[in-house]
């Protein structure tokens, strides 16, 4: 059912100290910071040959990724991203299996201008996963 690996999530406590590291330390392609207001973040996609690094910055007071970093302070690996052909169908599978999907259960709209959606970590072996429609 999943497909490729979208990206790696990684929530950071300074955007720009991260975009700085990954740009001209390690030479990565960096995007431009994009609010998703939707979701609570700022993003900034590192594009490397295989897949992504999202970094996700809070956006607001009530931010997820605000609840993260607070138990988290120096950042770290948030989720994963696979994409599905099917996000309905991949949906509903899962369910059926038994596997928890957050939220009310309805694709949002994601970074990517795609439907996506959060699958509970505790039935992916302590991982958040993001399934995201191909």
């Amino acid at each position: 059912m999943i497909g490729r690996l979208n990206h790696v999530a990684i929530a950071v406590p300074n955007l720009n100290a991260a975009v700085a590291q990954y740009r001209d330390v390690l030479g990565a392609e960096v995007t431009e910071a994009v609010d998703q207001p939707d979701h609570g973040v700022t993003v900034v996609f590192v594009n490397l040959p295989n897949t992504k690094i999202e970094f996700l910055y809070p956006l607001g007071e009530s931010s997820p990724i605000a609840n993260f970093l607070e138990k988290n302070p120096a950042g770290g690996i948030h989720h994963i991203c696979y994409e599905v052909d099917d996000i309905i169908a991949a949906r509903d599978k899962l369910k059926a299996e038994g596997a928890r999907v957050l939220g009310d259960g309805e694709p949002k709209i994601g970074a990517h201008n795609k439907p996506v959606l959060f699958l509970h970590p505790k039935d992916f072996c302590g991982t958040l996963v993001e399934l995201e429609q191909a």
